[in-house]
């Protein structure tokens, strides 16, 4: 063989060798990330579902790729945002924070698998089977802030022993508002205390929901688990102050804002655990052989600034039991 021919044989062996290497490897999966809020509001939790991911071995765009899609508090565009990612053939949906978006998956799919954080018990809204086998292709975290509405109130009324009126706010729309109000009357009734439900789905019903708040002279408010109520959480907290109404959150964002307190889940802990699932998954394991997990964290946070603007004195033990104080 002449020497122009041989090396003419070994450049065209090496220009196909990294094609054929390429070819050969597994093509990048893709997640798809559909949220009920908005990318702004959610940016903490996003980022606390890549450190589960990161743990479990997945690093978004070295080797695995997110599609992300947020419905904006809109709850009628989850089921498009749901069937396009489905149309993308995705590996695994997320469907965070709410059992609407996990039951617009599960109408969609039987086969792509699904993991879901939610604030309500999915056996009763019929996504899963069972906590310890959830069966199908669904499974996920539950954090129940639904059912921490009756230690919130118990919070108000240790800060405030002589209230005579407490009020809960609620989203219509969303199917945590049932469940909340159920828990808080119970609470209300236990204590001897009339609360008063008010409902809000807009900022311009959140307005007037304050403003019926001053007329009936309601003494505190419950702000019921509702993910609106997070992406709107500045306008809760400047209300407040503004019309003097002392108010207790389920998440930590509306204190670090400048809200009076807020007790419930640790969110960015229960979205660790969605990303760890989600990693899992993509390793091969079967969603319904991955019980339900229960969140476990919980932040009570006070912010001692709002308080002395609204002319409270925070009690002692309250201040003991807070996981922090903002000052």
């Amino acid at each position: 063989m002449r020497r122009r021919d041989f090396i003419t044989l070994i450049g065209g062996a090496a220009a196909t060798w990294p094609l054929a290497a390429r070819a050969q490897q597994p093509a990048m999966p893709v997640v798809g990330y559909v949220n009920i809020g908005s990318a702004a509001a959610r940016r903490g939790e996003v980022v606390a579902f890549q450190q589960g991911l990161n743990e479990s071995g997945f690093v978004e765009g070295r080797n695995v790729s997110i599609e992300y899609h947020w419905a904006e508090d809109q709850y009628d565009r989850l089921p498009n945002l749901v069937a396009d990612l489905i149309r993308r053939r995705v590996s695994v949906v997320v469907a965070p924070n709410g059992t609407a978006t996990a039951l617009a998956a599960k109408a969609l799919t039987t086969t792509i698998p699904i993991v879901f954080s939610t604030s309500i018990d999915p056996v009763r809204t019929g996504l899963v089977a069972s906590l310890n086998r959830p069966g199908g292709n669904i499974t996920g975290v539950i954090d129940m802030s639904s059912d921490l509405g009756a230690k919130q109130l118990e919070i108000l009324h240790e800060l405030l022993p002589a209230a005579a009126r407490f009020a809960v706010l609620v989203n219509p729309k969303s199917p945590l508002a049932e469940p909340t109000i159920k828990d808080v009357q119970l609470a209300a009734s236990a204590l001897s205390k009339p609360i008063e439900v008010l409902a809000a789905s807009t900022n311009g019903e959140i307005d007037v929901a304050f403003t019926v708040l001053a007329e009936k002279r309601a003494d505190a408010l419950l702000i019921g688990a509702e993910t609106m109520f997070i992406t709107r959480r500045v306008q809760l907290a400047t209300l407040a102050t503004r019309h003097t109404i002392p108010a207790i959150s389920f998440e930590r964002g509306f204190t670090e804002v400048g809200g009076l307190m807020s007790f419930g889940s640790s969110f960015t802990d229960r979205e660790r655990q969605v990303g760890i699932y989600t990693g899992r998954i993509l390793k091969g394991e079967m969603p319904a052989d991955l019980p339900i997990l229960r969140a476990t964290k919980f932040e009570f946070v006070i912010n001692l600034q709002t308080a002395k603007a609204l002319g409270l004195e925070v009690p002692p033990t309250l201040l003991a039991r807070a996981d922090e104080v903002i000052e």
